[in-house]
């Protein structure tokens, strides 16, 4: 008998008491033609719909780390639950739908998270307090869309709202659909492309930022590999397109990060002194998943959504009038 199987038999006799000795990780990711790691792909992470980005009050006090599978087991069941019983009224209701299609078109009711909450950092599992000028930038968005309900204009209404962008982070957090995520990568360069609302970021590699002057909705990104990590800098955000109305001096650092032939660890950190008392960030698995092909993404353009909603608010403020 050799001394691997002499552990695992002591182990099991004295109810594992002991443990086997881990095995040495040995796999890593294929590499690319020209030596990159490769993380070519489709994925998802429809899973984590449902997770709650920061860390919920009722589990004050506790770590990601307090959570096993049995506690993550009853969270899934719970949420689950939950979302089975949201879902025949998301978009208007089951018998008549305004939009967002009937629930068994959802991708969460079945989604199995792999976490209590998203935050990694800070420890709490909170985001940081907004400062000052934060939180006058956030009224200040607030007030702008005060009419999105009943817009009287499309400036009235969020980017979203117009099909424009879900931005960064924002078009690759999970929703009730629209979770696909397709990794290209070339020599010098690793394109994503997403499901929601179809934009694609085209990430340079090793190369330096544009000039701060030019603002894109997605802002301006630009990665290197350290090790088998991909990680992506974002800077040069456009006016109301940051993550949580955070200001033009936004820096967004992913790091997607091969954990085995299925799954990238994607993690999110924020850094922007104008916004957040301190930088914070977000973690999730991405599993590579080559049945979620990515649906048309077929938003006003085509259907006149935009001029229907915003004639919609017109037909209902002159019901308003007529009535006594």
């Amino acid at each position: 008998m050799n001394v691997r199987t002499c552990i695992a038999v002591s182990c099991s006799a004295i109810a594992f008491a002991c443990t086997a000795p881990e095995e040495p990780q040995t796999w890593s990711p294929p590499r690319t033609s020209w030596g990159d790691p490769s993380i070519e792909g489709i994925y998802t992470n429809k899973d984590e719909n449902g997770a709650p980005l920061e860390r919920p009050d009722e589990f004050a006090g506790k770590r990601l780390e307090d959570f096993g599978p049995e506690e993550m087991a009853a969270l899934r069941a719970q949420r689950q639950e939950l979302a089975r019983a949201r879902a025949p009224s998301i978009g208007g209701s089951a018998g008549e739908d305004t939009g967002a299609g009937p629930p068994h078109w959802y991708e969460h009711l079945d989604a199995v998270n792999s976490q209590p909450w998203l935050v990694i950092e800070p420890a709490d599992g909170k985001i940081p307090p907004l400062t000052e000028e934060g939180k006058r930038r956030q009224e200040t968005q607030r007030a702008a869309l005060a009419k999105r309900d009943a817009p009287d204009s499309y400036t009235d209404m969020s980017l979203y709202d117009r099909c424009i962008t879900l931005g960064l982070p924002g078009s690759m957090m999970p929703l009730i659909y629209g979770n696909a995520y397709d990794i290209t990568q070339g020599p010098g360069y690793v394109a994503i492309r997403y499901e929601m609302v179809h934009e694609t970021r085209v990430i340079p590699l090793d190369a330096p930022h544009v000039d701060a002057s030019i603002r894109f909705y997605m802002g301006d990104a630009r990665g290197h590999w350290e090790g088998d990590t991909l990680v992506v800098e974002t800077t040069n955000f456009r006016d109301g397109a940051a993550y949580r109305n955070a200001s033009e001096h936004l820096r967004i650092t992913e790091r997607f990060t091969p954990v085995d032939e299925r799954t990238l660890r994607w993690e999110v950190r924020f850094d922007d002194p104008a916004t957040w008392a301190a930088p914070w960030a977000f973690a999730m698995p991405l599993k590579r998943d080559e049945s979620a092909r990515m649906f048309e993404y077929a938003c006003h353009e085509g259907n006149h959504g935009l001029e229907n909603i915003l004639s919609a608010a017109r037909a209902a403020e002159r019901a308003s009038e007529k009535r006594p």
